[in-house]
């Protein structure tokens, strides 16, 4: 028996002899590669080599079929036209990887899915031998398809508050569409209303489309105006950084009180605007609720009167915005500084010529942050609401003060043209529980002017004049950052003012949205 068992020892020999070169030769196949990492001989590492070398090599497949498999409330249209067609007219696997990213991108892009796998799987029998089965497995979103809030805030420049609410309901029909409406209602019977849908991807357009509706119905902070808007926007195209959309809004501006100033008079009543606007954006900031580095860019191109009859709504305007944050290296401290611009050319003629719509032209002033918004001149801290002049005197009679001095209430003018600046130093507090929380500390300065362009003075203009009447403010705060939004308790100190210029130094209170 023992005879039976044993090999003779040759045998063995030229048999291990074998199995080493065998293994040998598969080692000098690995020790090829130089990115493969040393003393990897695991079933995943030989799986990494032999896929490399199969998208090297181009080896050629046949895709039998896409199959999309997780889709529960998406419908499988929407999922089908984000994958596209390249995943199935894949010929060789470099393209099919490519087309694989490529799909498993625009897939995560659609918002509706929390996780997305793409996989190969061998073709059903009957199938050619280079098939392959392409299974896409998708997890949709979970949590719920609608969220919402309510919220109150103070407005202490106005001495009122508001109600702020919103609802958001994401994929609500399986299109992976977003539906959203807010309103807000405050003490000074101001009403505004927002409800609009994105889809993200429809069919074969690539880009996402948008449409919103909006009504508003405001006082113009001590003026004697009141506006109606109601309008409809429609996005045209959207992308990372470009947005093209229509605009079209019927206003209403009326007096009921019979103060309006002379200036005005030929803005009240009704108007239509048509517009379409072009902007271009790039955000490189780390964060826009707190700004230690990078930078970010807006350019807005806005034109007016495309309606047949538009009355005074036929205009030409453009914005520029530029932001710069750069880190200190000091208890984590960044300076932010930027620079906006503006300028509205009327393109309509009135009896004293071309004037540009009043609720178009540039208003500086408000308690908005320096840092957050990023989207033209408009934000000038320690100046109230429409605060800057130029103004004009309202047809009433003048009011006594307590002084017995005779005045009389001004109307905001706005201005055709506007620039702005501020500087902005943001640092930790000493207090750990309040670093823990992201509540830190700022100083900040801000100037910025507007002013009106005729059809006489645009030769005229003097920048040397305009930059000398640049009113200014300094101040330090302390800011709240969430995730919602940027709360502010600030000082603020005017540096510089002219007369009708509404100012509020002291302590102030804010909120911004990123």
């Amino acid at each position: 028996m023992a005879s039976e068992t044993n090999y003779p020892p040759r045998y063995q020999d030229e048999d291990d002899d074998e199995e080493e070169e065998e293994e040998d030769e598969e080692d000098e196949e690995f020790d090829e590669d130089p990115s493969r990492p040393p003393f990897a001989g695991s079933e995943e590492d030989r799986l990494e080599a032999v896929l490399r070398r199969l998208a090297a090599d181009e080896v050629r497949i046949r895709v039998h079929g896409v199959a999309i498999r997780g889709c529960a409330r998406t419908r499988r249209a929407a999922a089908e036209a984000a994958v596209g067609p390249d995943l199935a007219r894949a010929a060789t696997v470099p393209e099919l990887l490519r087309a694989a990213a490529a799909a498993g991108d625009r897939l995560r892009r659609l918002g509706a899915f929390d996780s997305v796998s793409i996989t190969l799987d061998a073709a059903p029998p009957g199938a050619p031998a280079d098939g392959v089965l392409v299974l896409v497995d998708v997890a949709e979103a979970r949590g719920g398809a609608g969220a919402g809030g309510l919220g109150v805030f103070a407005n202490a420049e106005t001495r009122s508050c508001s109600i702020d609410g919103s609802l958001r309901f994401k994929n609500l029909f399986g299109y992976c569409e977003t539906w959203d409406a807010s309103g807000a209602l405050a003490l000074d019977q101001t009403l505004e209303l927002r409800a609009g849908v994105a889809v993200p991807r429809l069919g074969v357009i690539p880009t996402p489309l948008t449409a919103r509706v909006s009504f508003l119905s405001e006082d113009w902070l001590k003026s004697s105006l009141k506006e109606h808007l109601m309008g409809v926007s429609v996005g045209l195209l959207s992308t990372t950084n470009h947005n093209l959309a229509y605009n079209l809004s019927w206003r209403t501006i009326t007096d009921p009180a019979r103060k309006f100033s002379n200036s005005i008079r030929e803005q009240l009543g009704h108007s239509l605007l048509s517009s379409i606007k072009y902007t271009y954006k790039i955000d490189q900031r780390d964060s826009s609720i707190r700004p230690t580095r990078g930078y970010a860019f807006l350019s807005s191109s806005q034109i007016g009167g495309l309606a047949p009859d538009s009355k005074n709504t036929r205009f030409v305007r453009q914005e520029l915005d530029l932001r710069v944050a750069i880190p200190l290296g000091v208890w984590n401290g960044a300076l932010n500084a930027g620079v906006a611009a503006g300028v509205i050319h009327p393109l309509a003629r009135g009896a004293t010529g071309s004037i540009s719509p009043l609720p178009e032209r540039f208003y500086l002033g408000g308690n908005r942050s320096l840092v957050c918004r990023l989207g033209g001149p408009s934000s000038l801290l320690g100046f109230k609401s429409r605060g800057l002049g130029p103004t004009d005197s309202q047809t009433c009679a003048p009011k006594k003060s307590e002084n017995d001095a005779s005045t009389s209430e001004q109307d905001a003018m706005g201005g055709d043209i506007a620039l702005t600046a501020f500087a902005d130093l943001s640092f930790d507090l000493p207090l750990k529980p309040l670093r823990e929380l992201g509540i830190h500390g700022h100083a900040f300065v801000s100037a910025g002017n507007h002013a009106n362009l005729t059809e006489c003075d645009i030769r005229k203009f003097h920048l040397t004049e305009f930059l000398q009447k640049f009113r200014s403010s300094v101040g330090v705060g302390v800011v709240v950052p969430t995730r919602l939004f940027r709360m502010e308790i600030n000082y603020c100190h005017i540096l510089k003012q002219f007369d009708h210029d509404r100012v509020k130094t002291g302590i102030q209170l804010n909120f911004s949205s990123p």
